[in-house]
Order: C-alpha cells, then structure tokens, then sequence
C-alpha cells in the first residue's frame, strides 16, 4: 500500500510539470522586462483632449470631461453658469446647451445642476452634485433636447 501512496503523491506533481503549471517547490519566475520611458518619443504624459467640431459625442466627452470636472473641482458648488462659460471658452456652442436651474422653487440651492450639449449624434450629459462631477452620452430626446424637464434660458 505505500508504494501506491507514494505513486498518487507523485502522480499529481508530474501531471502539473506535463502541463506546464509550475511546481509549487521551484523557485518563482522572474519578473518579465517592461519597456522603459526612454524609448517612448514623448515626455509621456498624454496629449490634452480637444474639441472634436461635427463630432460624435463620445468623440467630444473627453473634453467634456476634462471642462466640467476642472470648473468643479475649483468651485464644488460651481453654477450652471460657471459650467457653462467653461465649456463655451473650450469651444463648444453654447446654442447647442441646456442646464437646470441653479435654485429650487423656493429659493434653495439646488442640490445638483445638470447641463448638457447636443453634438452631431446625441447627448454630452453632465451633473455637479454633493456627491461631485458624473456625464454620460445619450441619444437626443424625441423633442430634439437632451434634458427632460424644464431648463433655464441661456441668455448671457
């Protein structure tokens, strides 16, 4: 009976060395080399997102993004004119935008502001809130708008 017991302790150990699996008593592998930053061309530090005229919006939210979250990190409460002057001095049109009332109906900030730009295809959707900065992409709503409800006029 050993030599059976010794056979199906060894028998697992070779089928893992067959299977190429490593052997848990070896030493473990060397790290694989990684490329170095010299070879790269850059400094490596990514190319800032621009604007995209006539894009998609997906091809425009890395801007988007970018804009939006920047003017709320320098201003967390930042209003939806705030938002907007941003986003208009990156260059996006400000014809093609709509955000909610910075207020409610009885004079209270507003807990979040949502803005948005129509781009060729759809909806750039952003939102500032207690909780920070989030967008989205979605299709342009059957009224040709990209916010349900009602917006404020855009008149500065």
């Amino acid at each position: 009976m050993s030599l059976l017991a010794g056979a199906l302790l060894v028998a697992p150990l070779t089928a893992c060395s067959a299977l190429g699996l490593p052997d848990t008593a070896a030493e473990p592998p060397a790290p694989a080399p990684t490329a170095s930053s010299s070879s790269s061309s850059t400094d490596g530090a990514a190319a800032p997102p621009t604007l995209v005229p006539g894009g998609t919006a997906e091809e425009n939210r890395p801007l988007f993004d970018s804009v939006s979250a920047a003017a709320i990190a320098a201003d967390p409460s930042a209003d939806g004119r705030a938002l907007v002057d941003a986003l208009v001095a990156a260059g996006f049109d400000k014809a093609a935008m709509e955000v909610t009332d910075d207020t409610t109906a009885i004079g209270r900030d507003a807990d979040s502001v949502q803005f948005a730009v129509r781009a060729s295809d759809g909806c750039l959707i952003g939102e500032r809130s207690a909780s920070g900065y989030a967008s989205l992409v979605a299709p342009v709503l059957g009224t040709g708008r990209c916010l349900v409800g009602e917006t404020r006029a855009i008149d500065w």
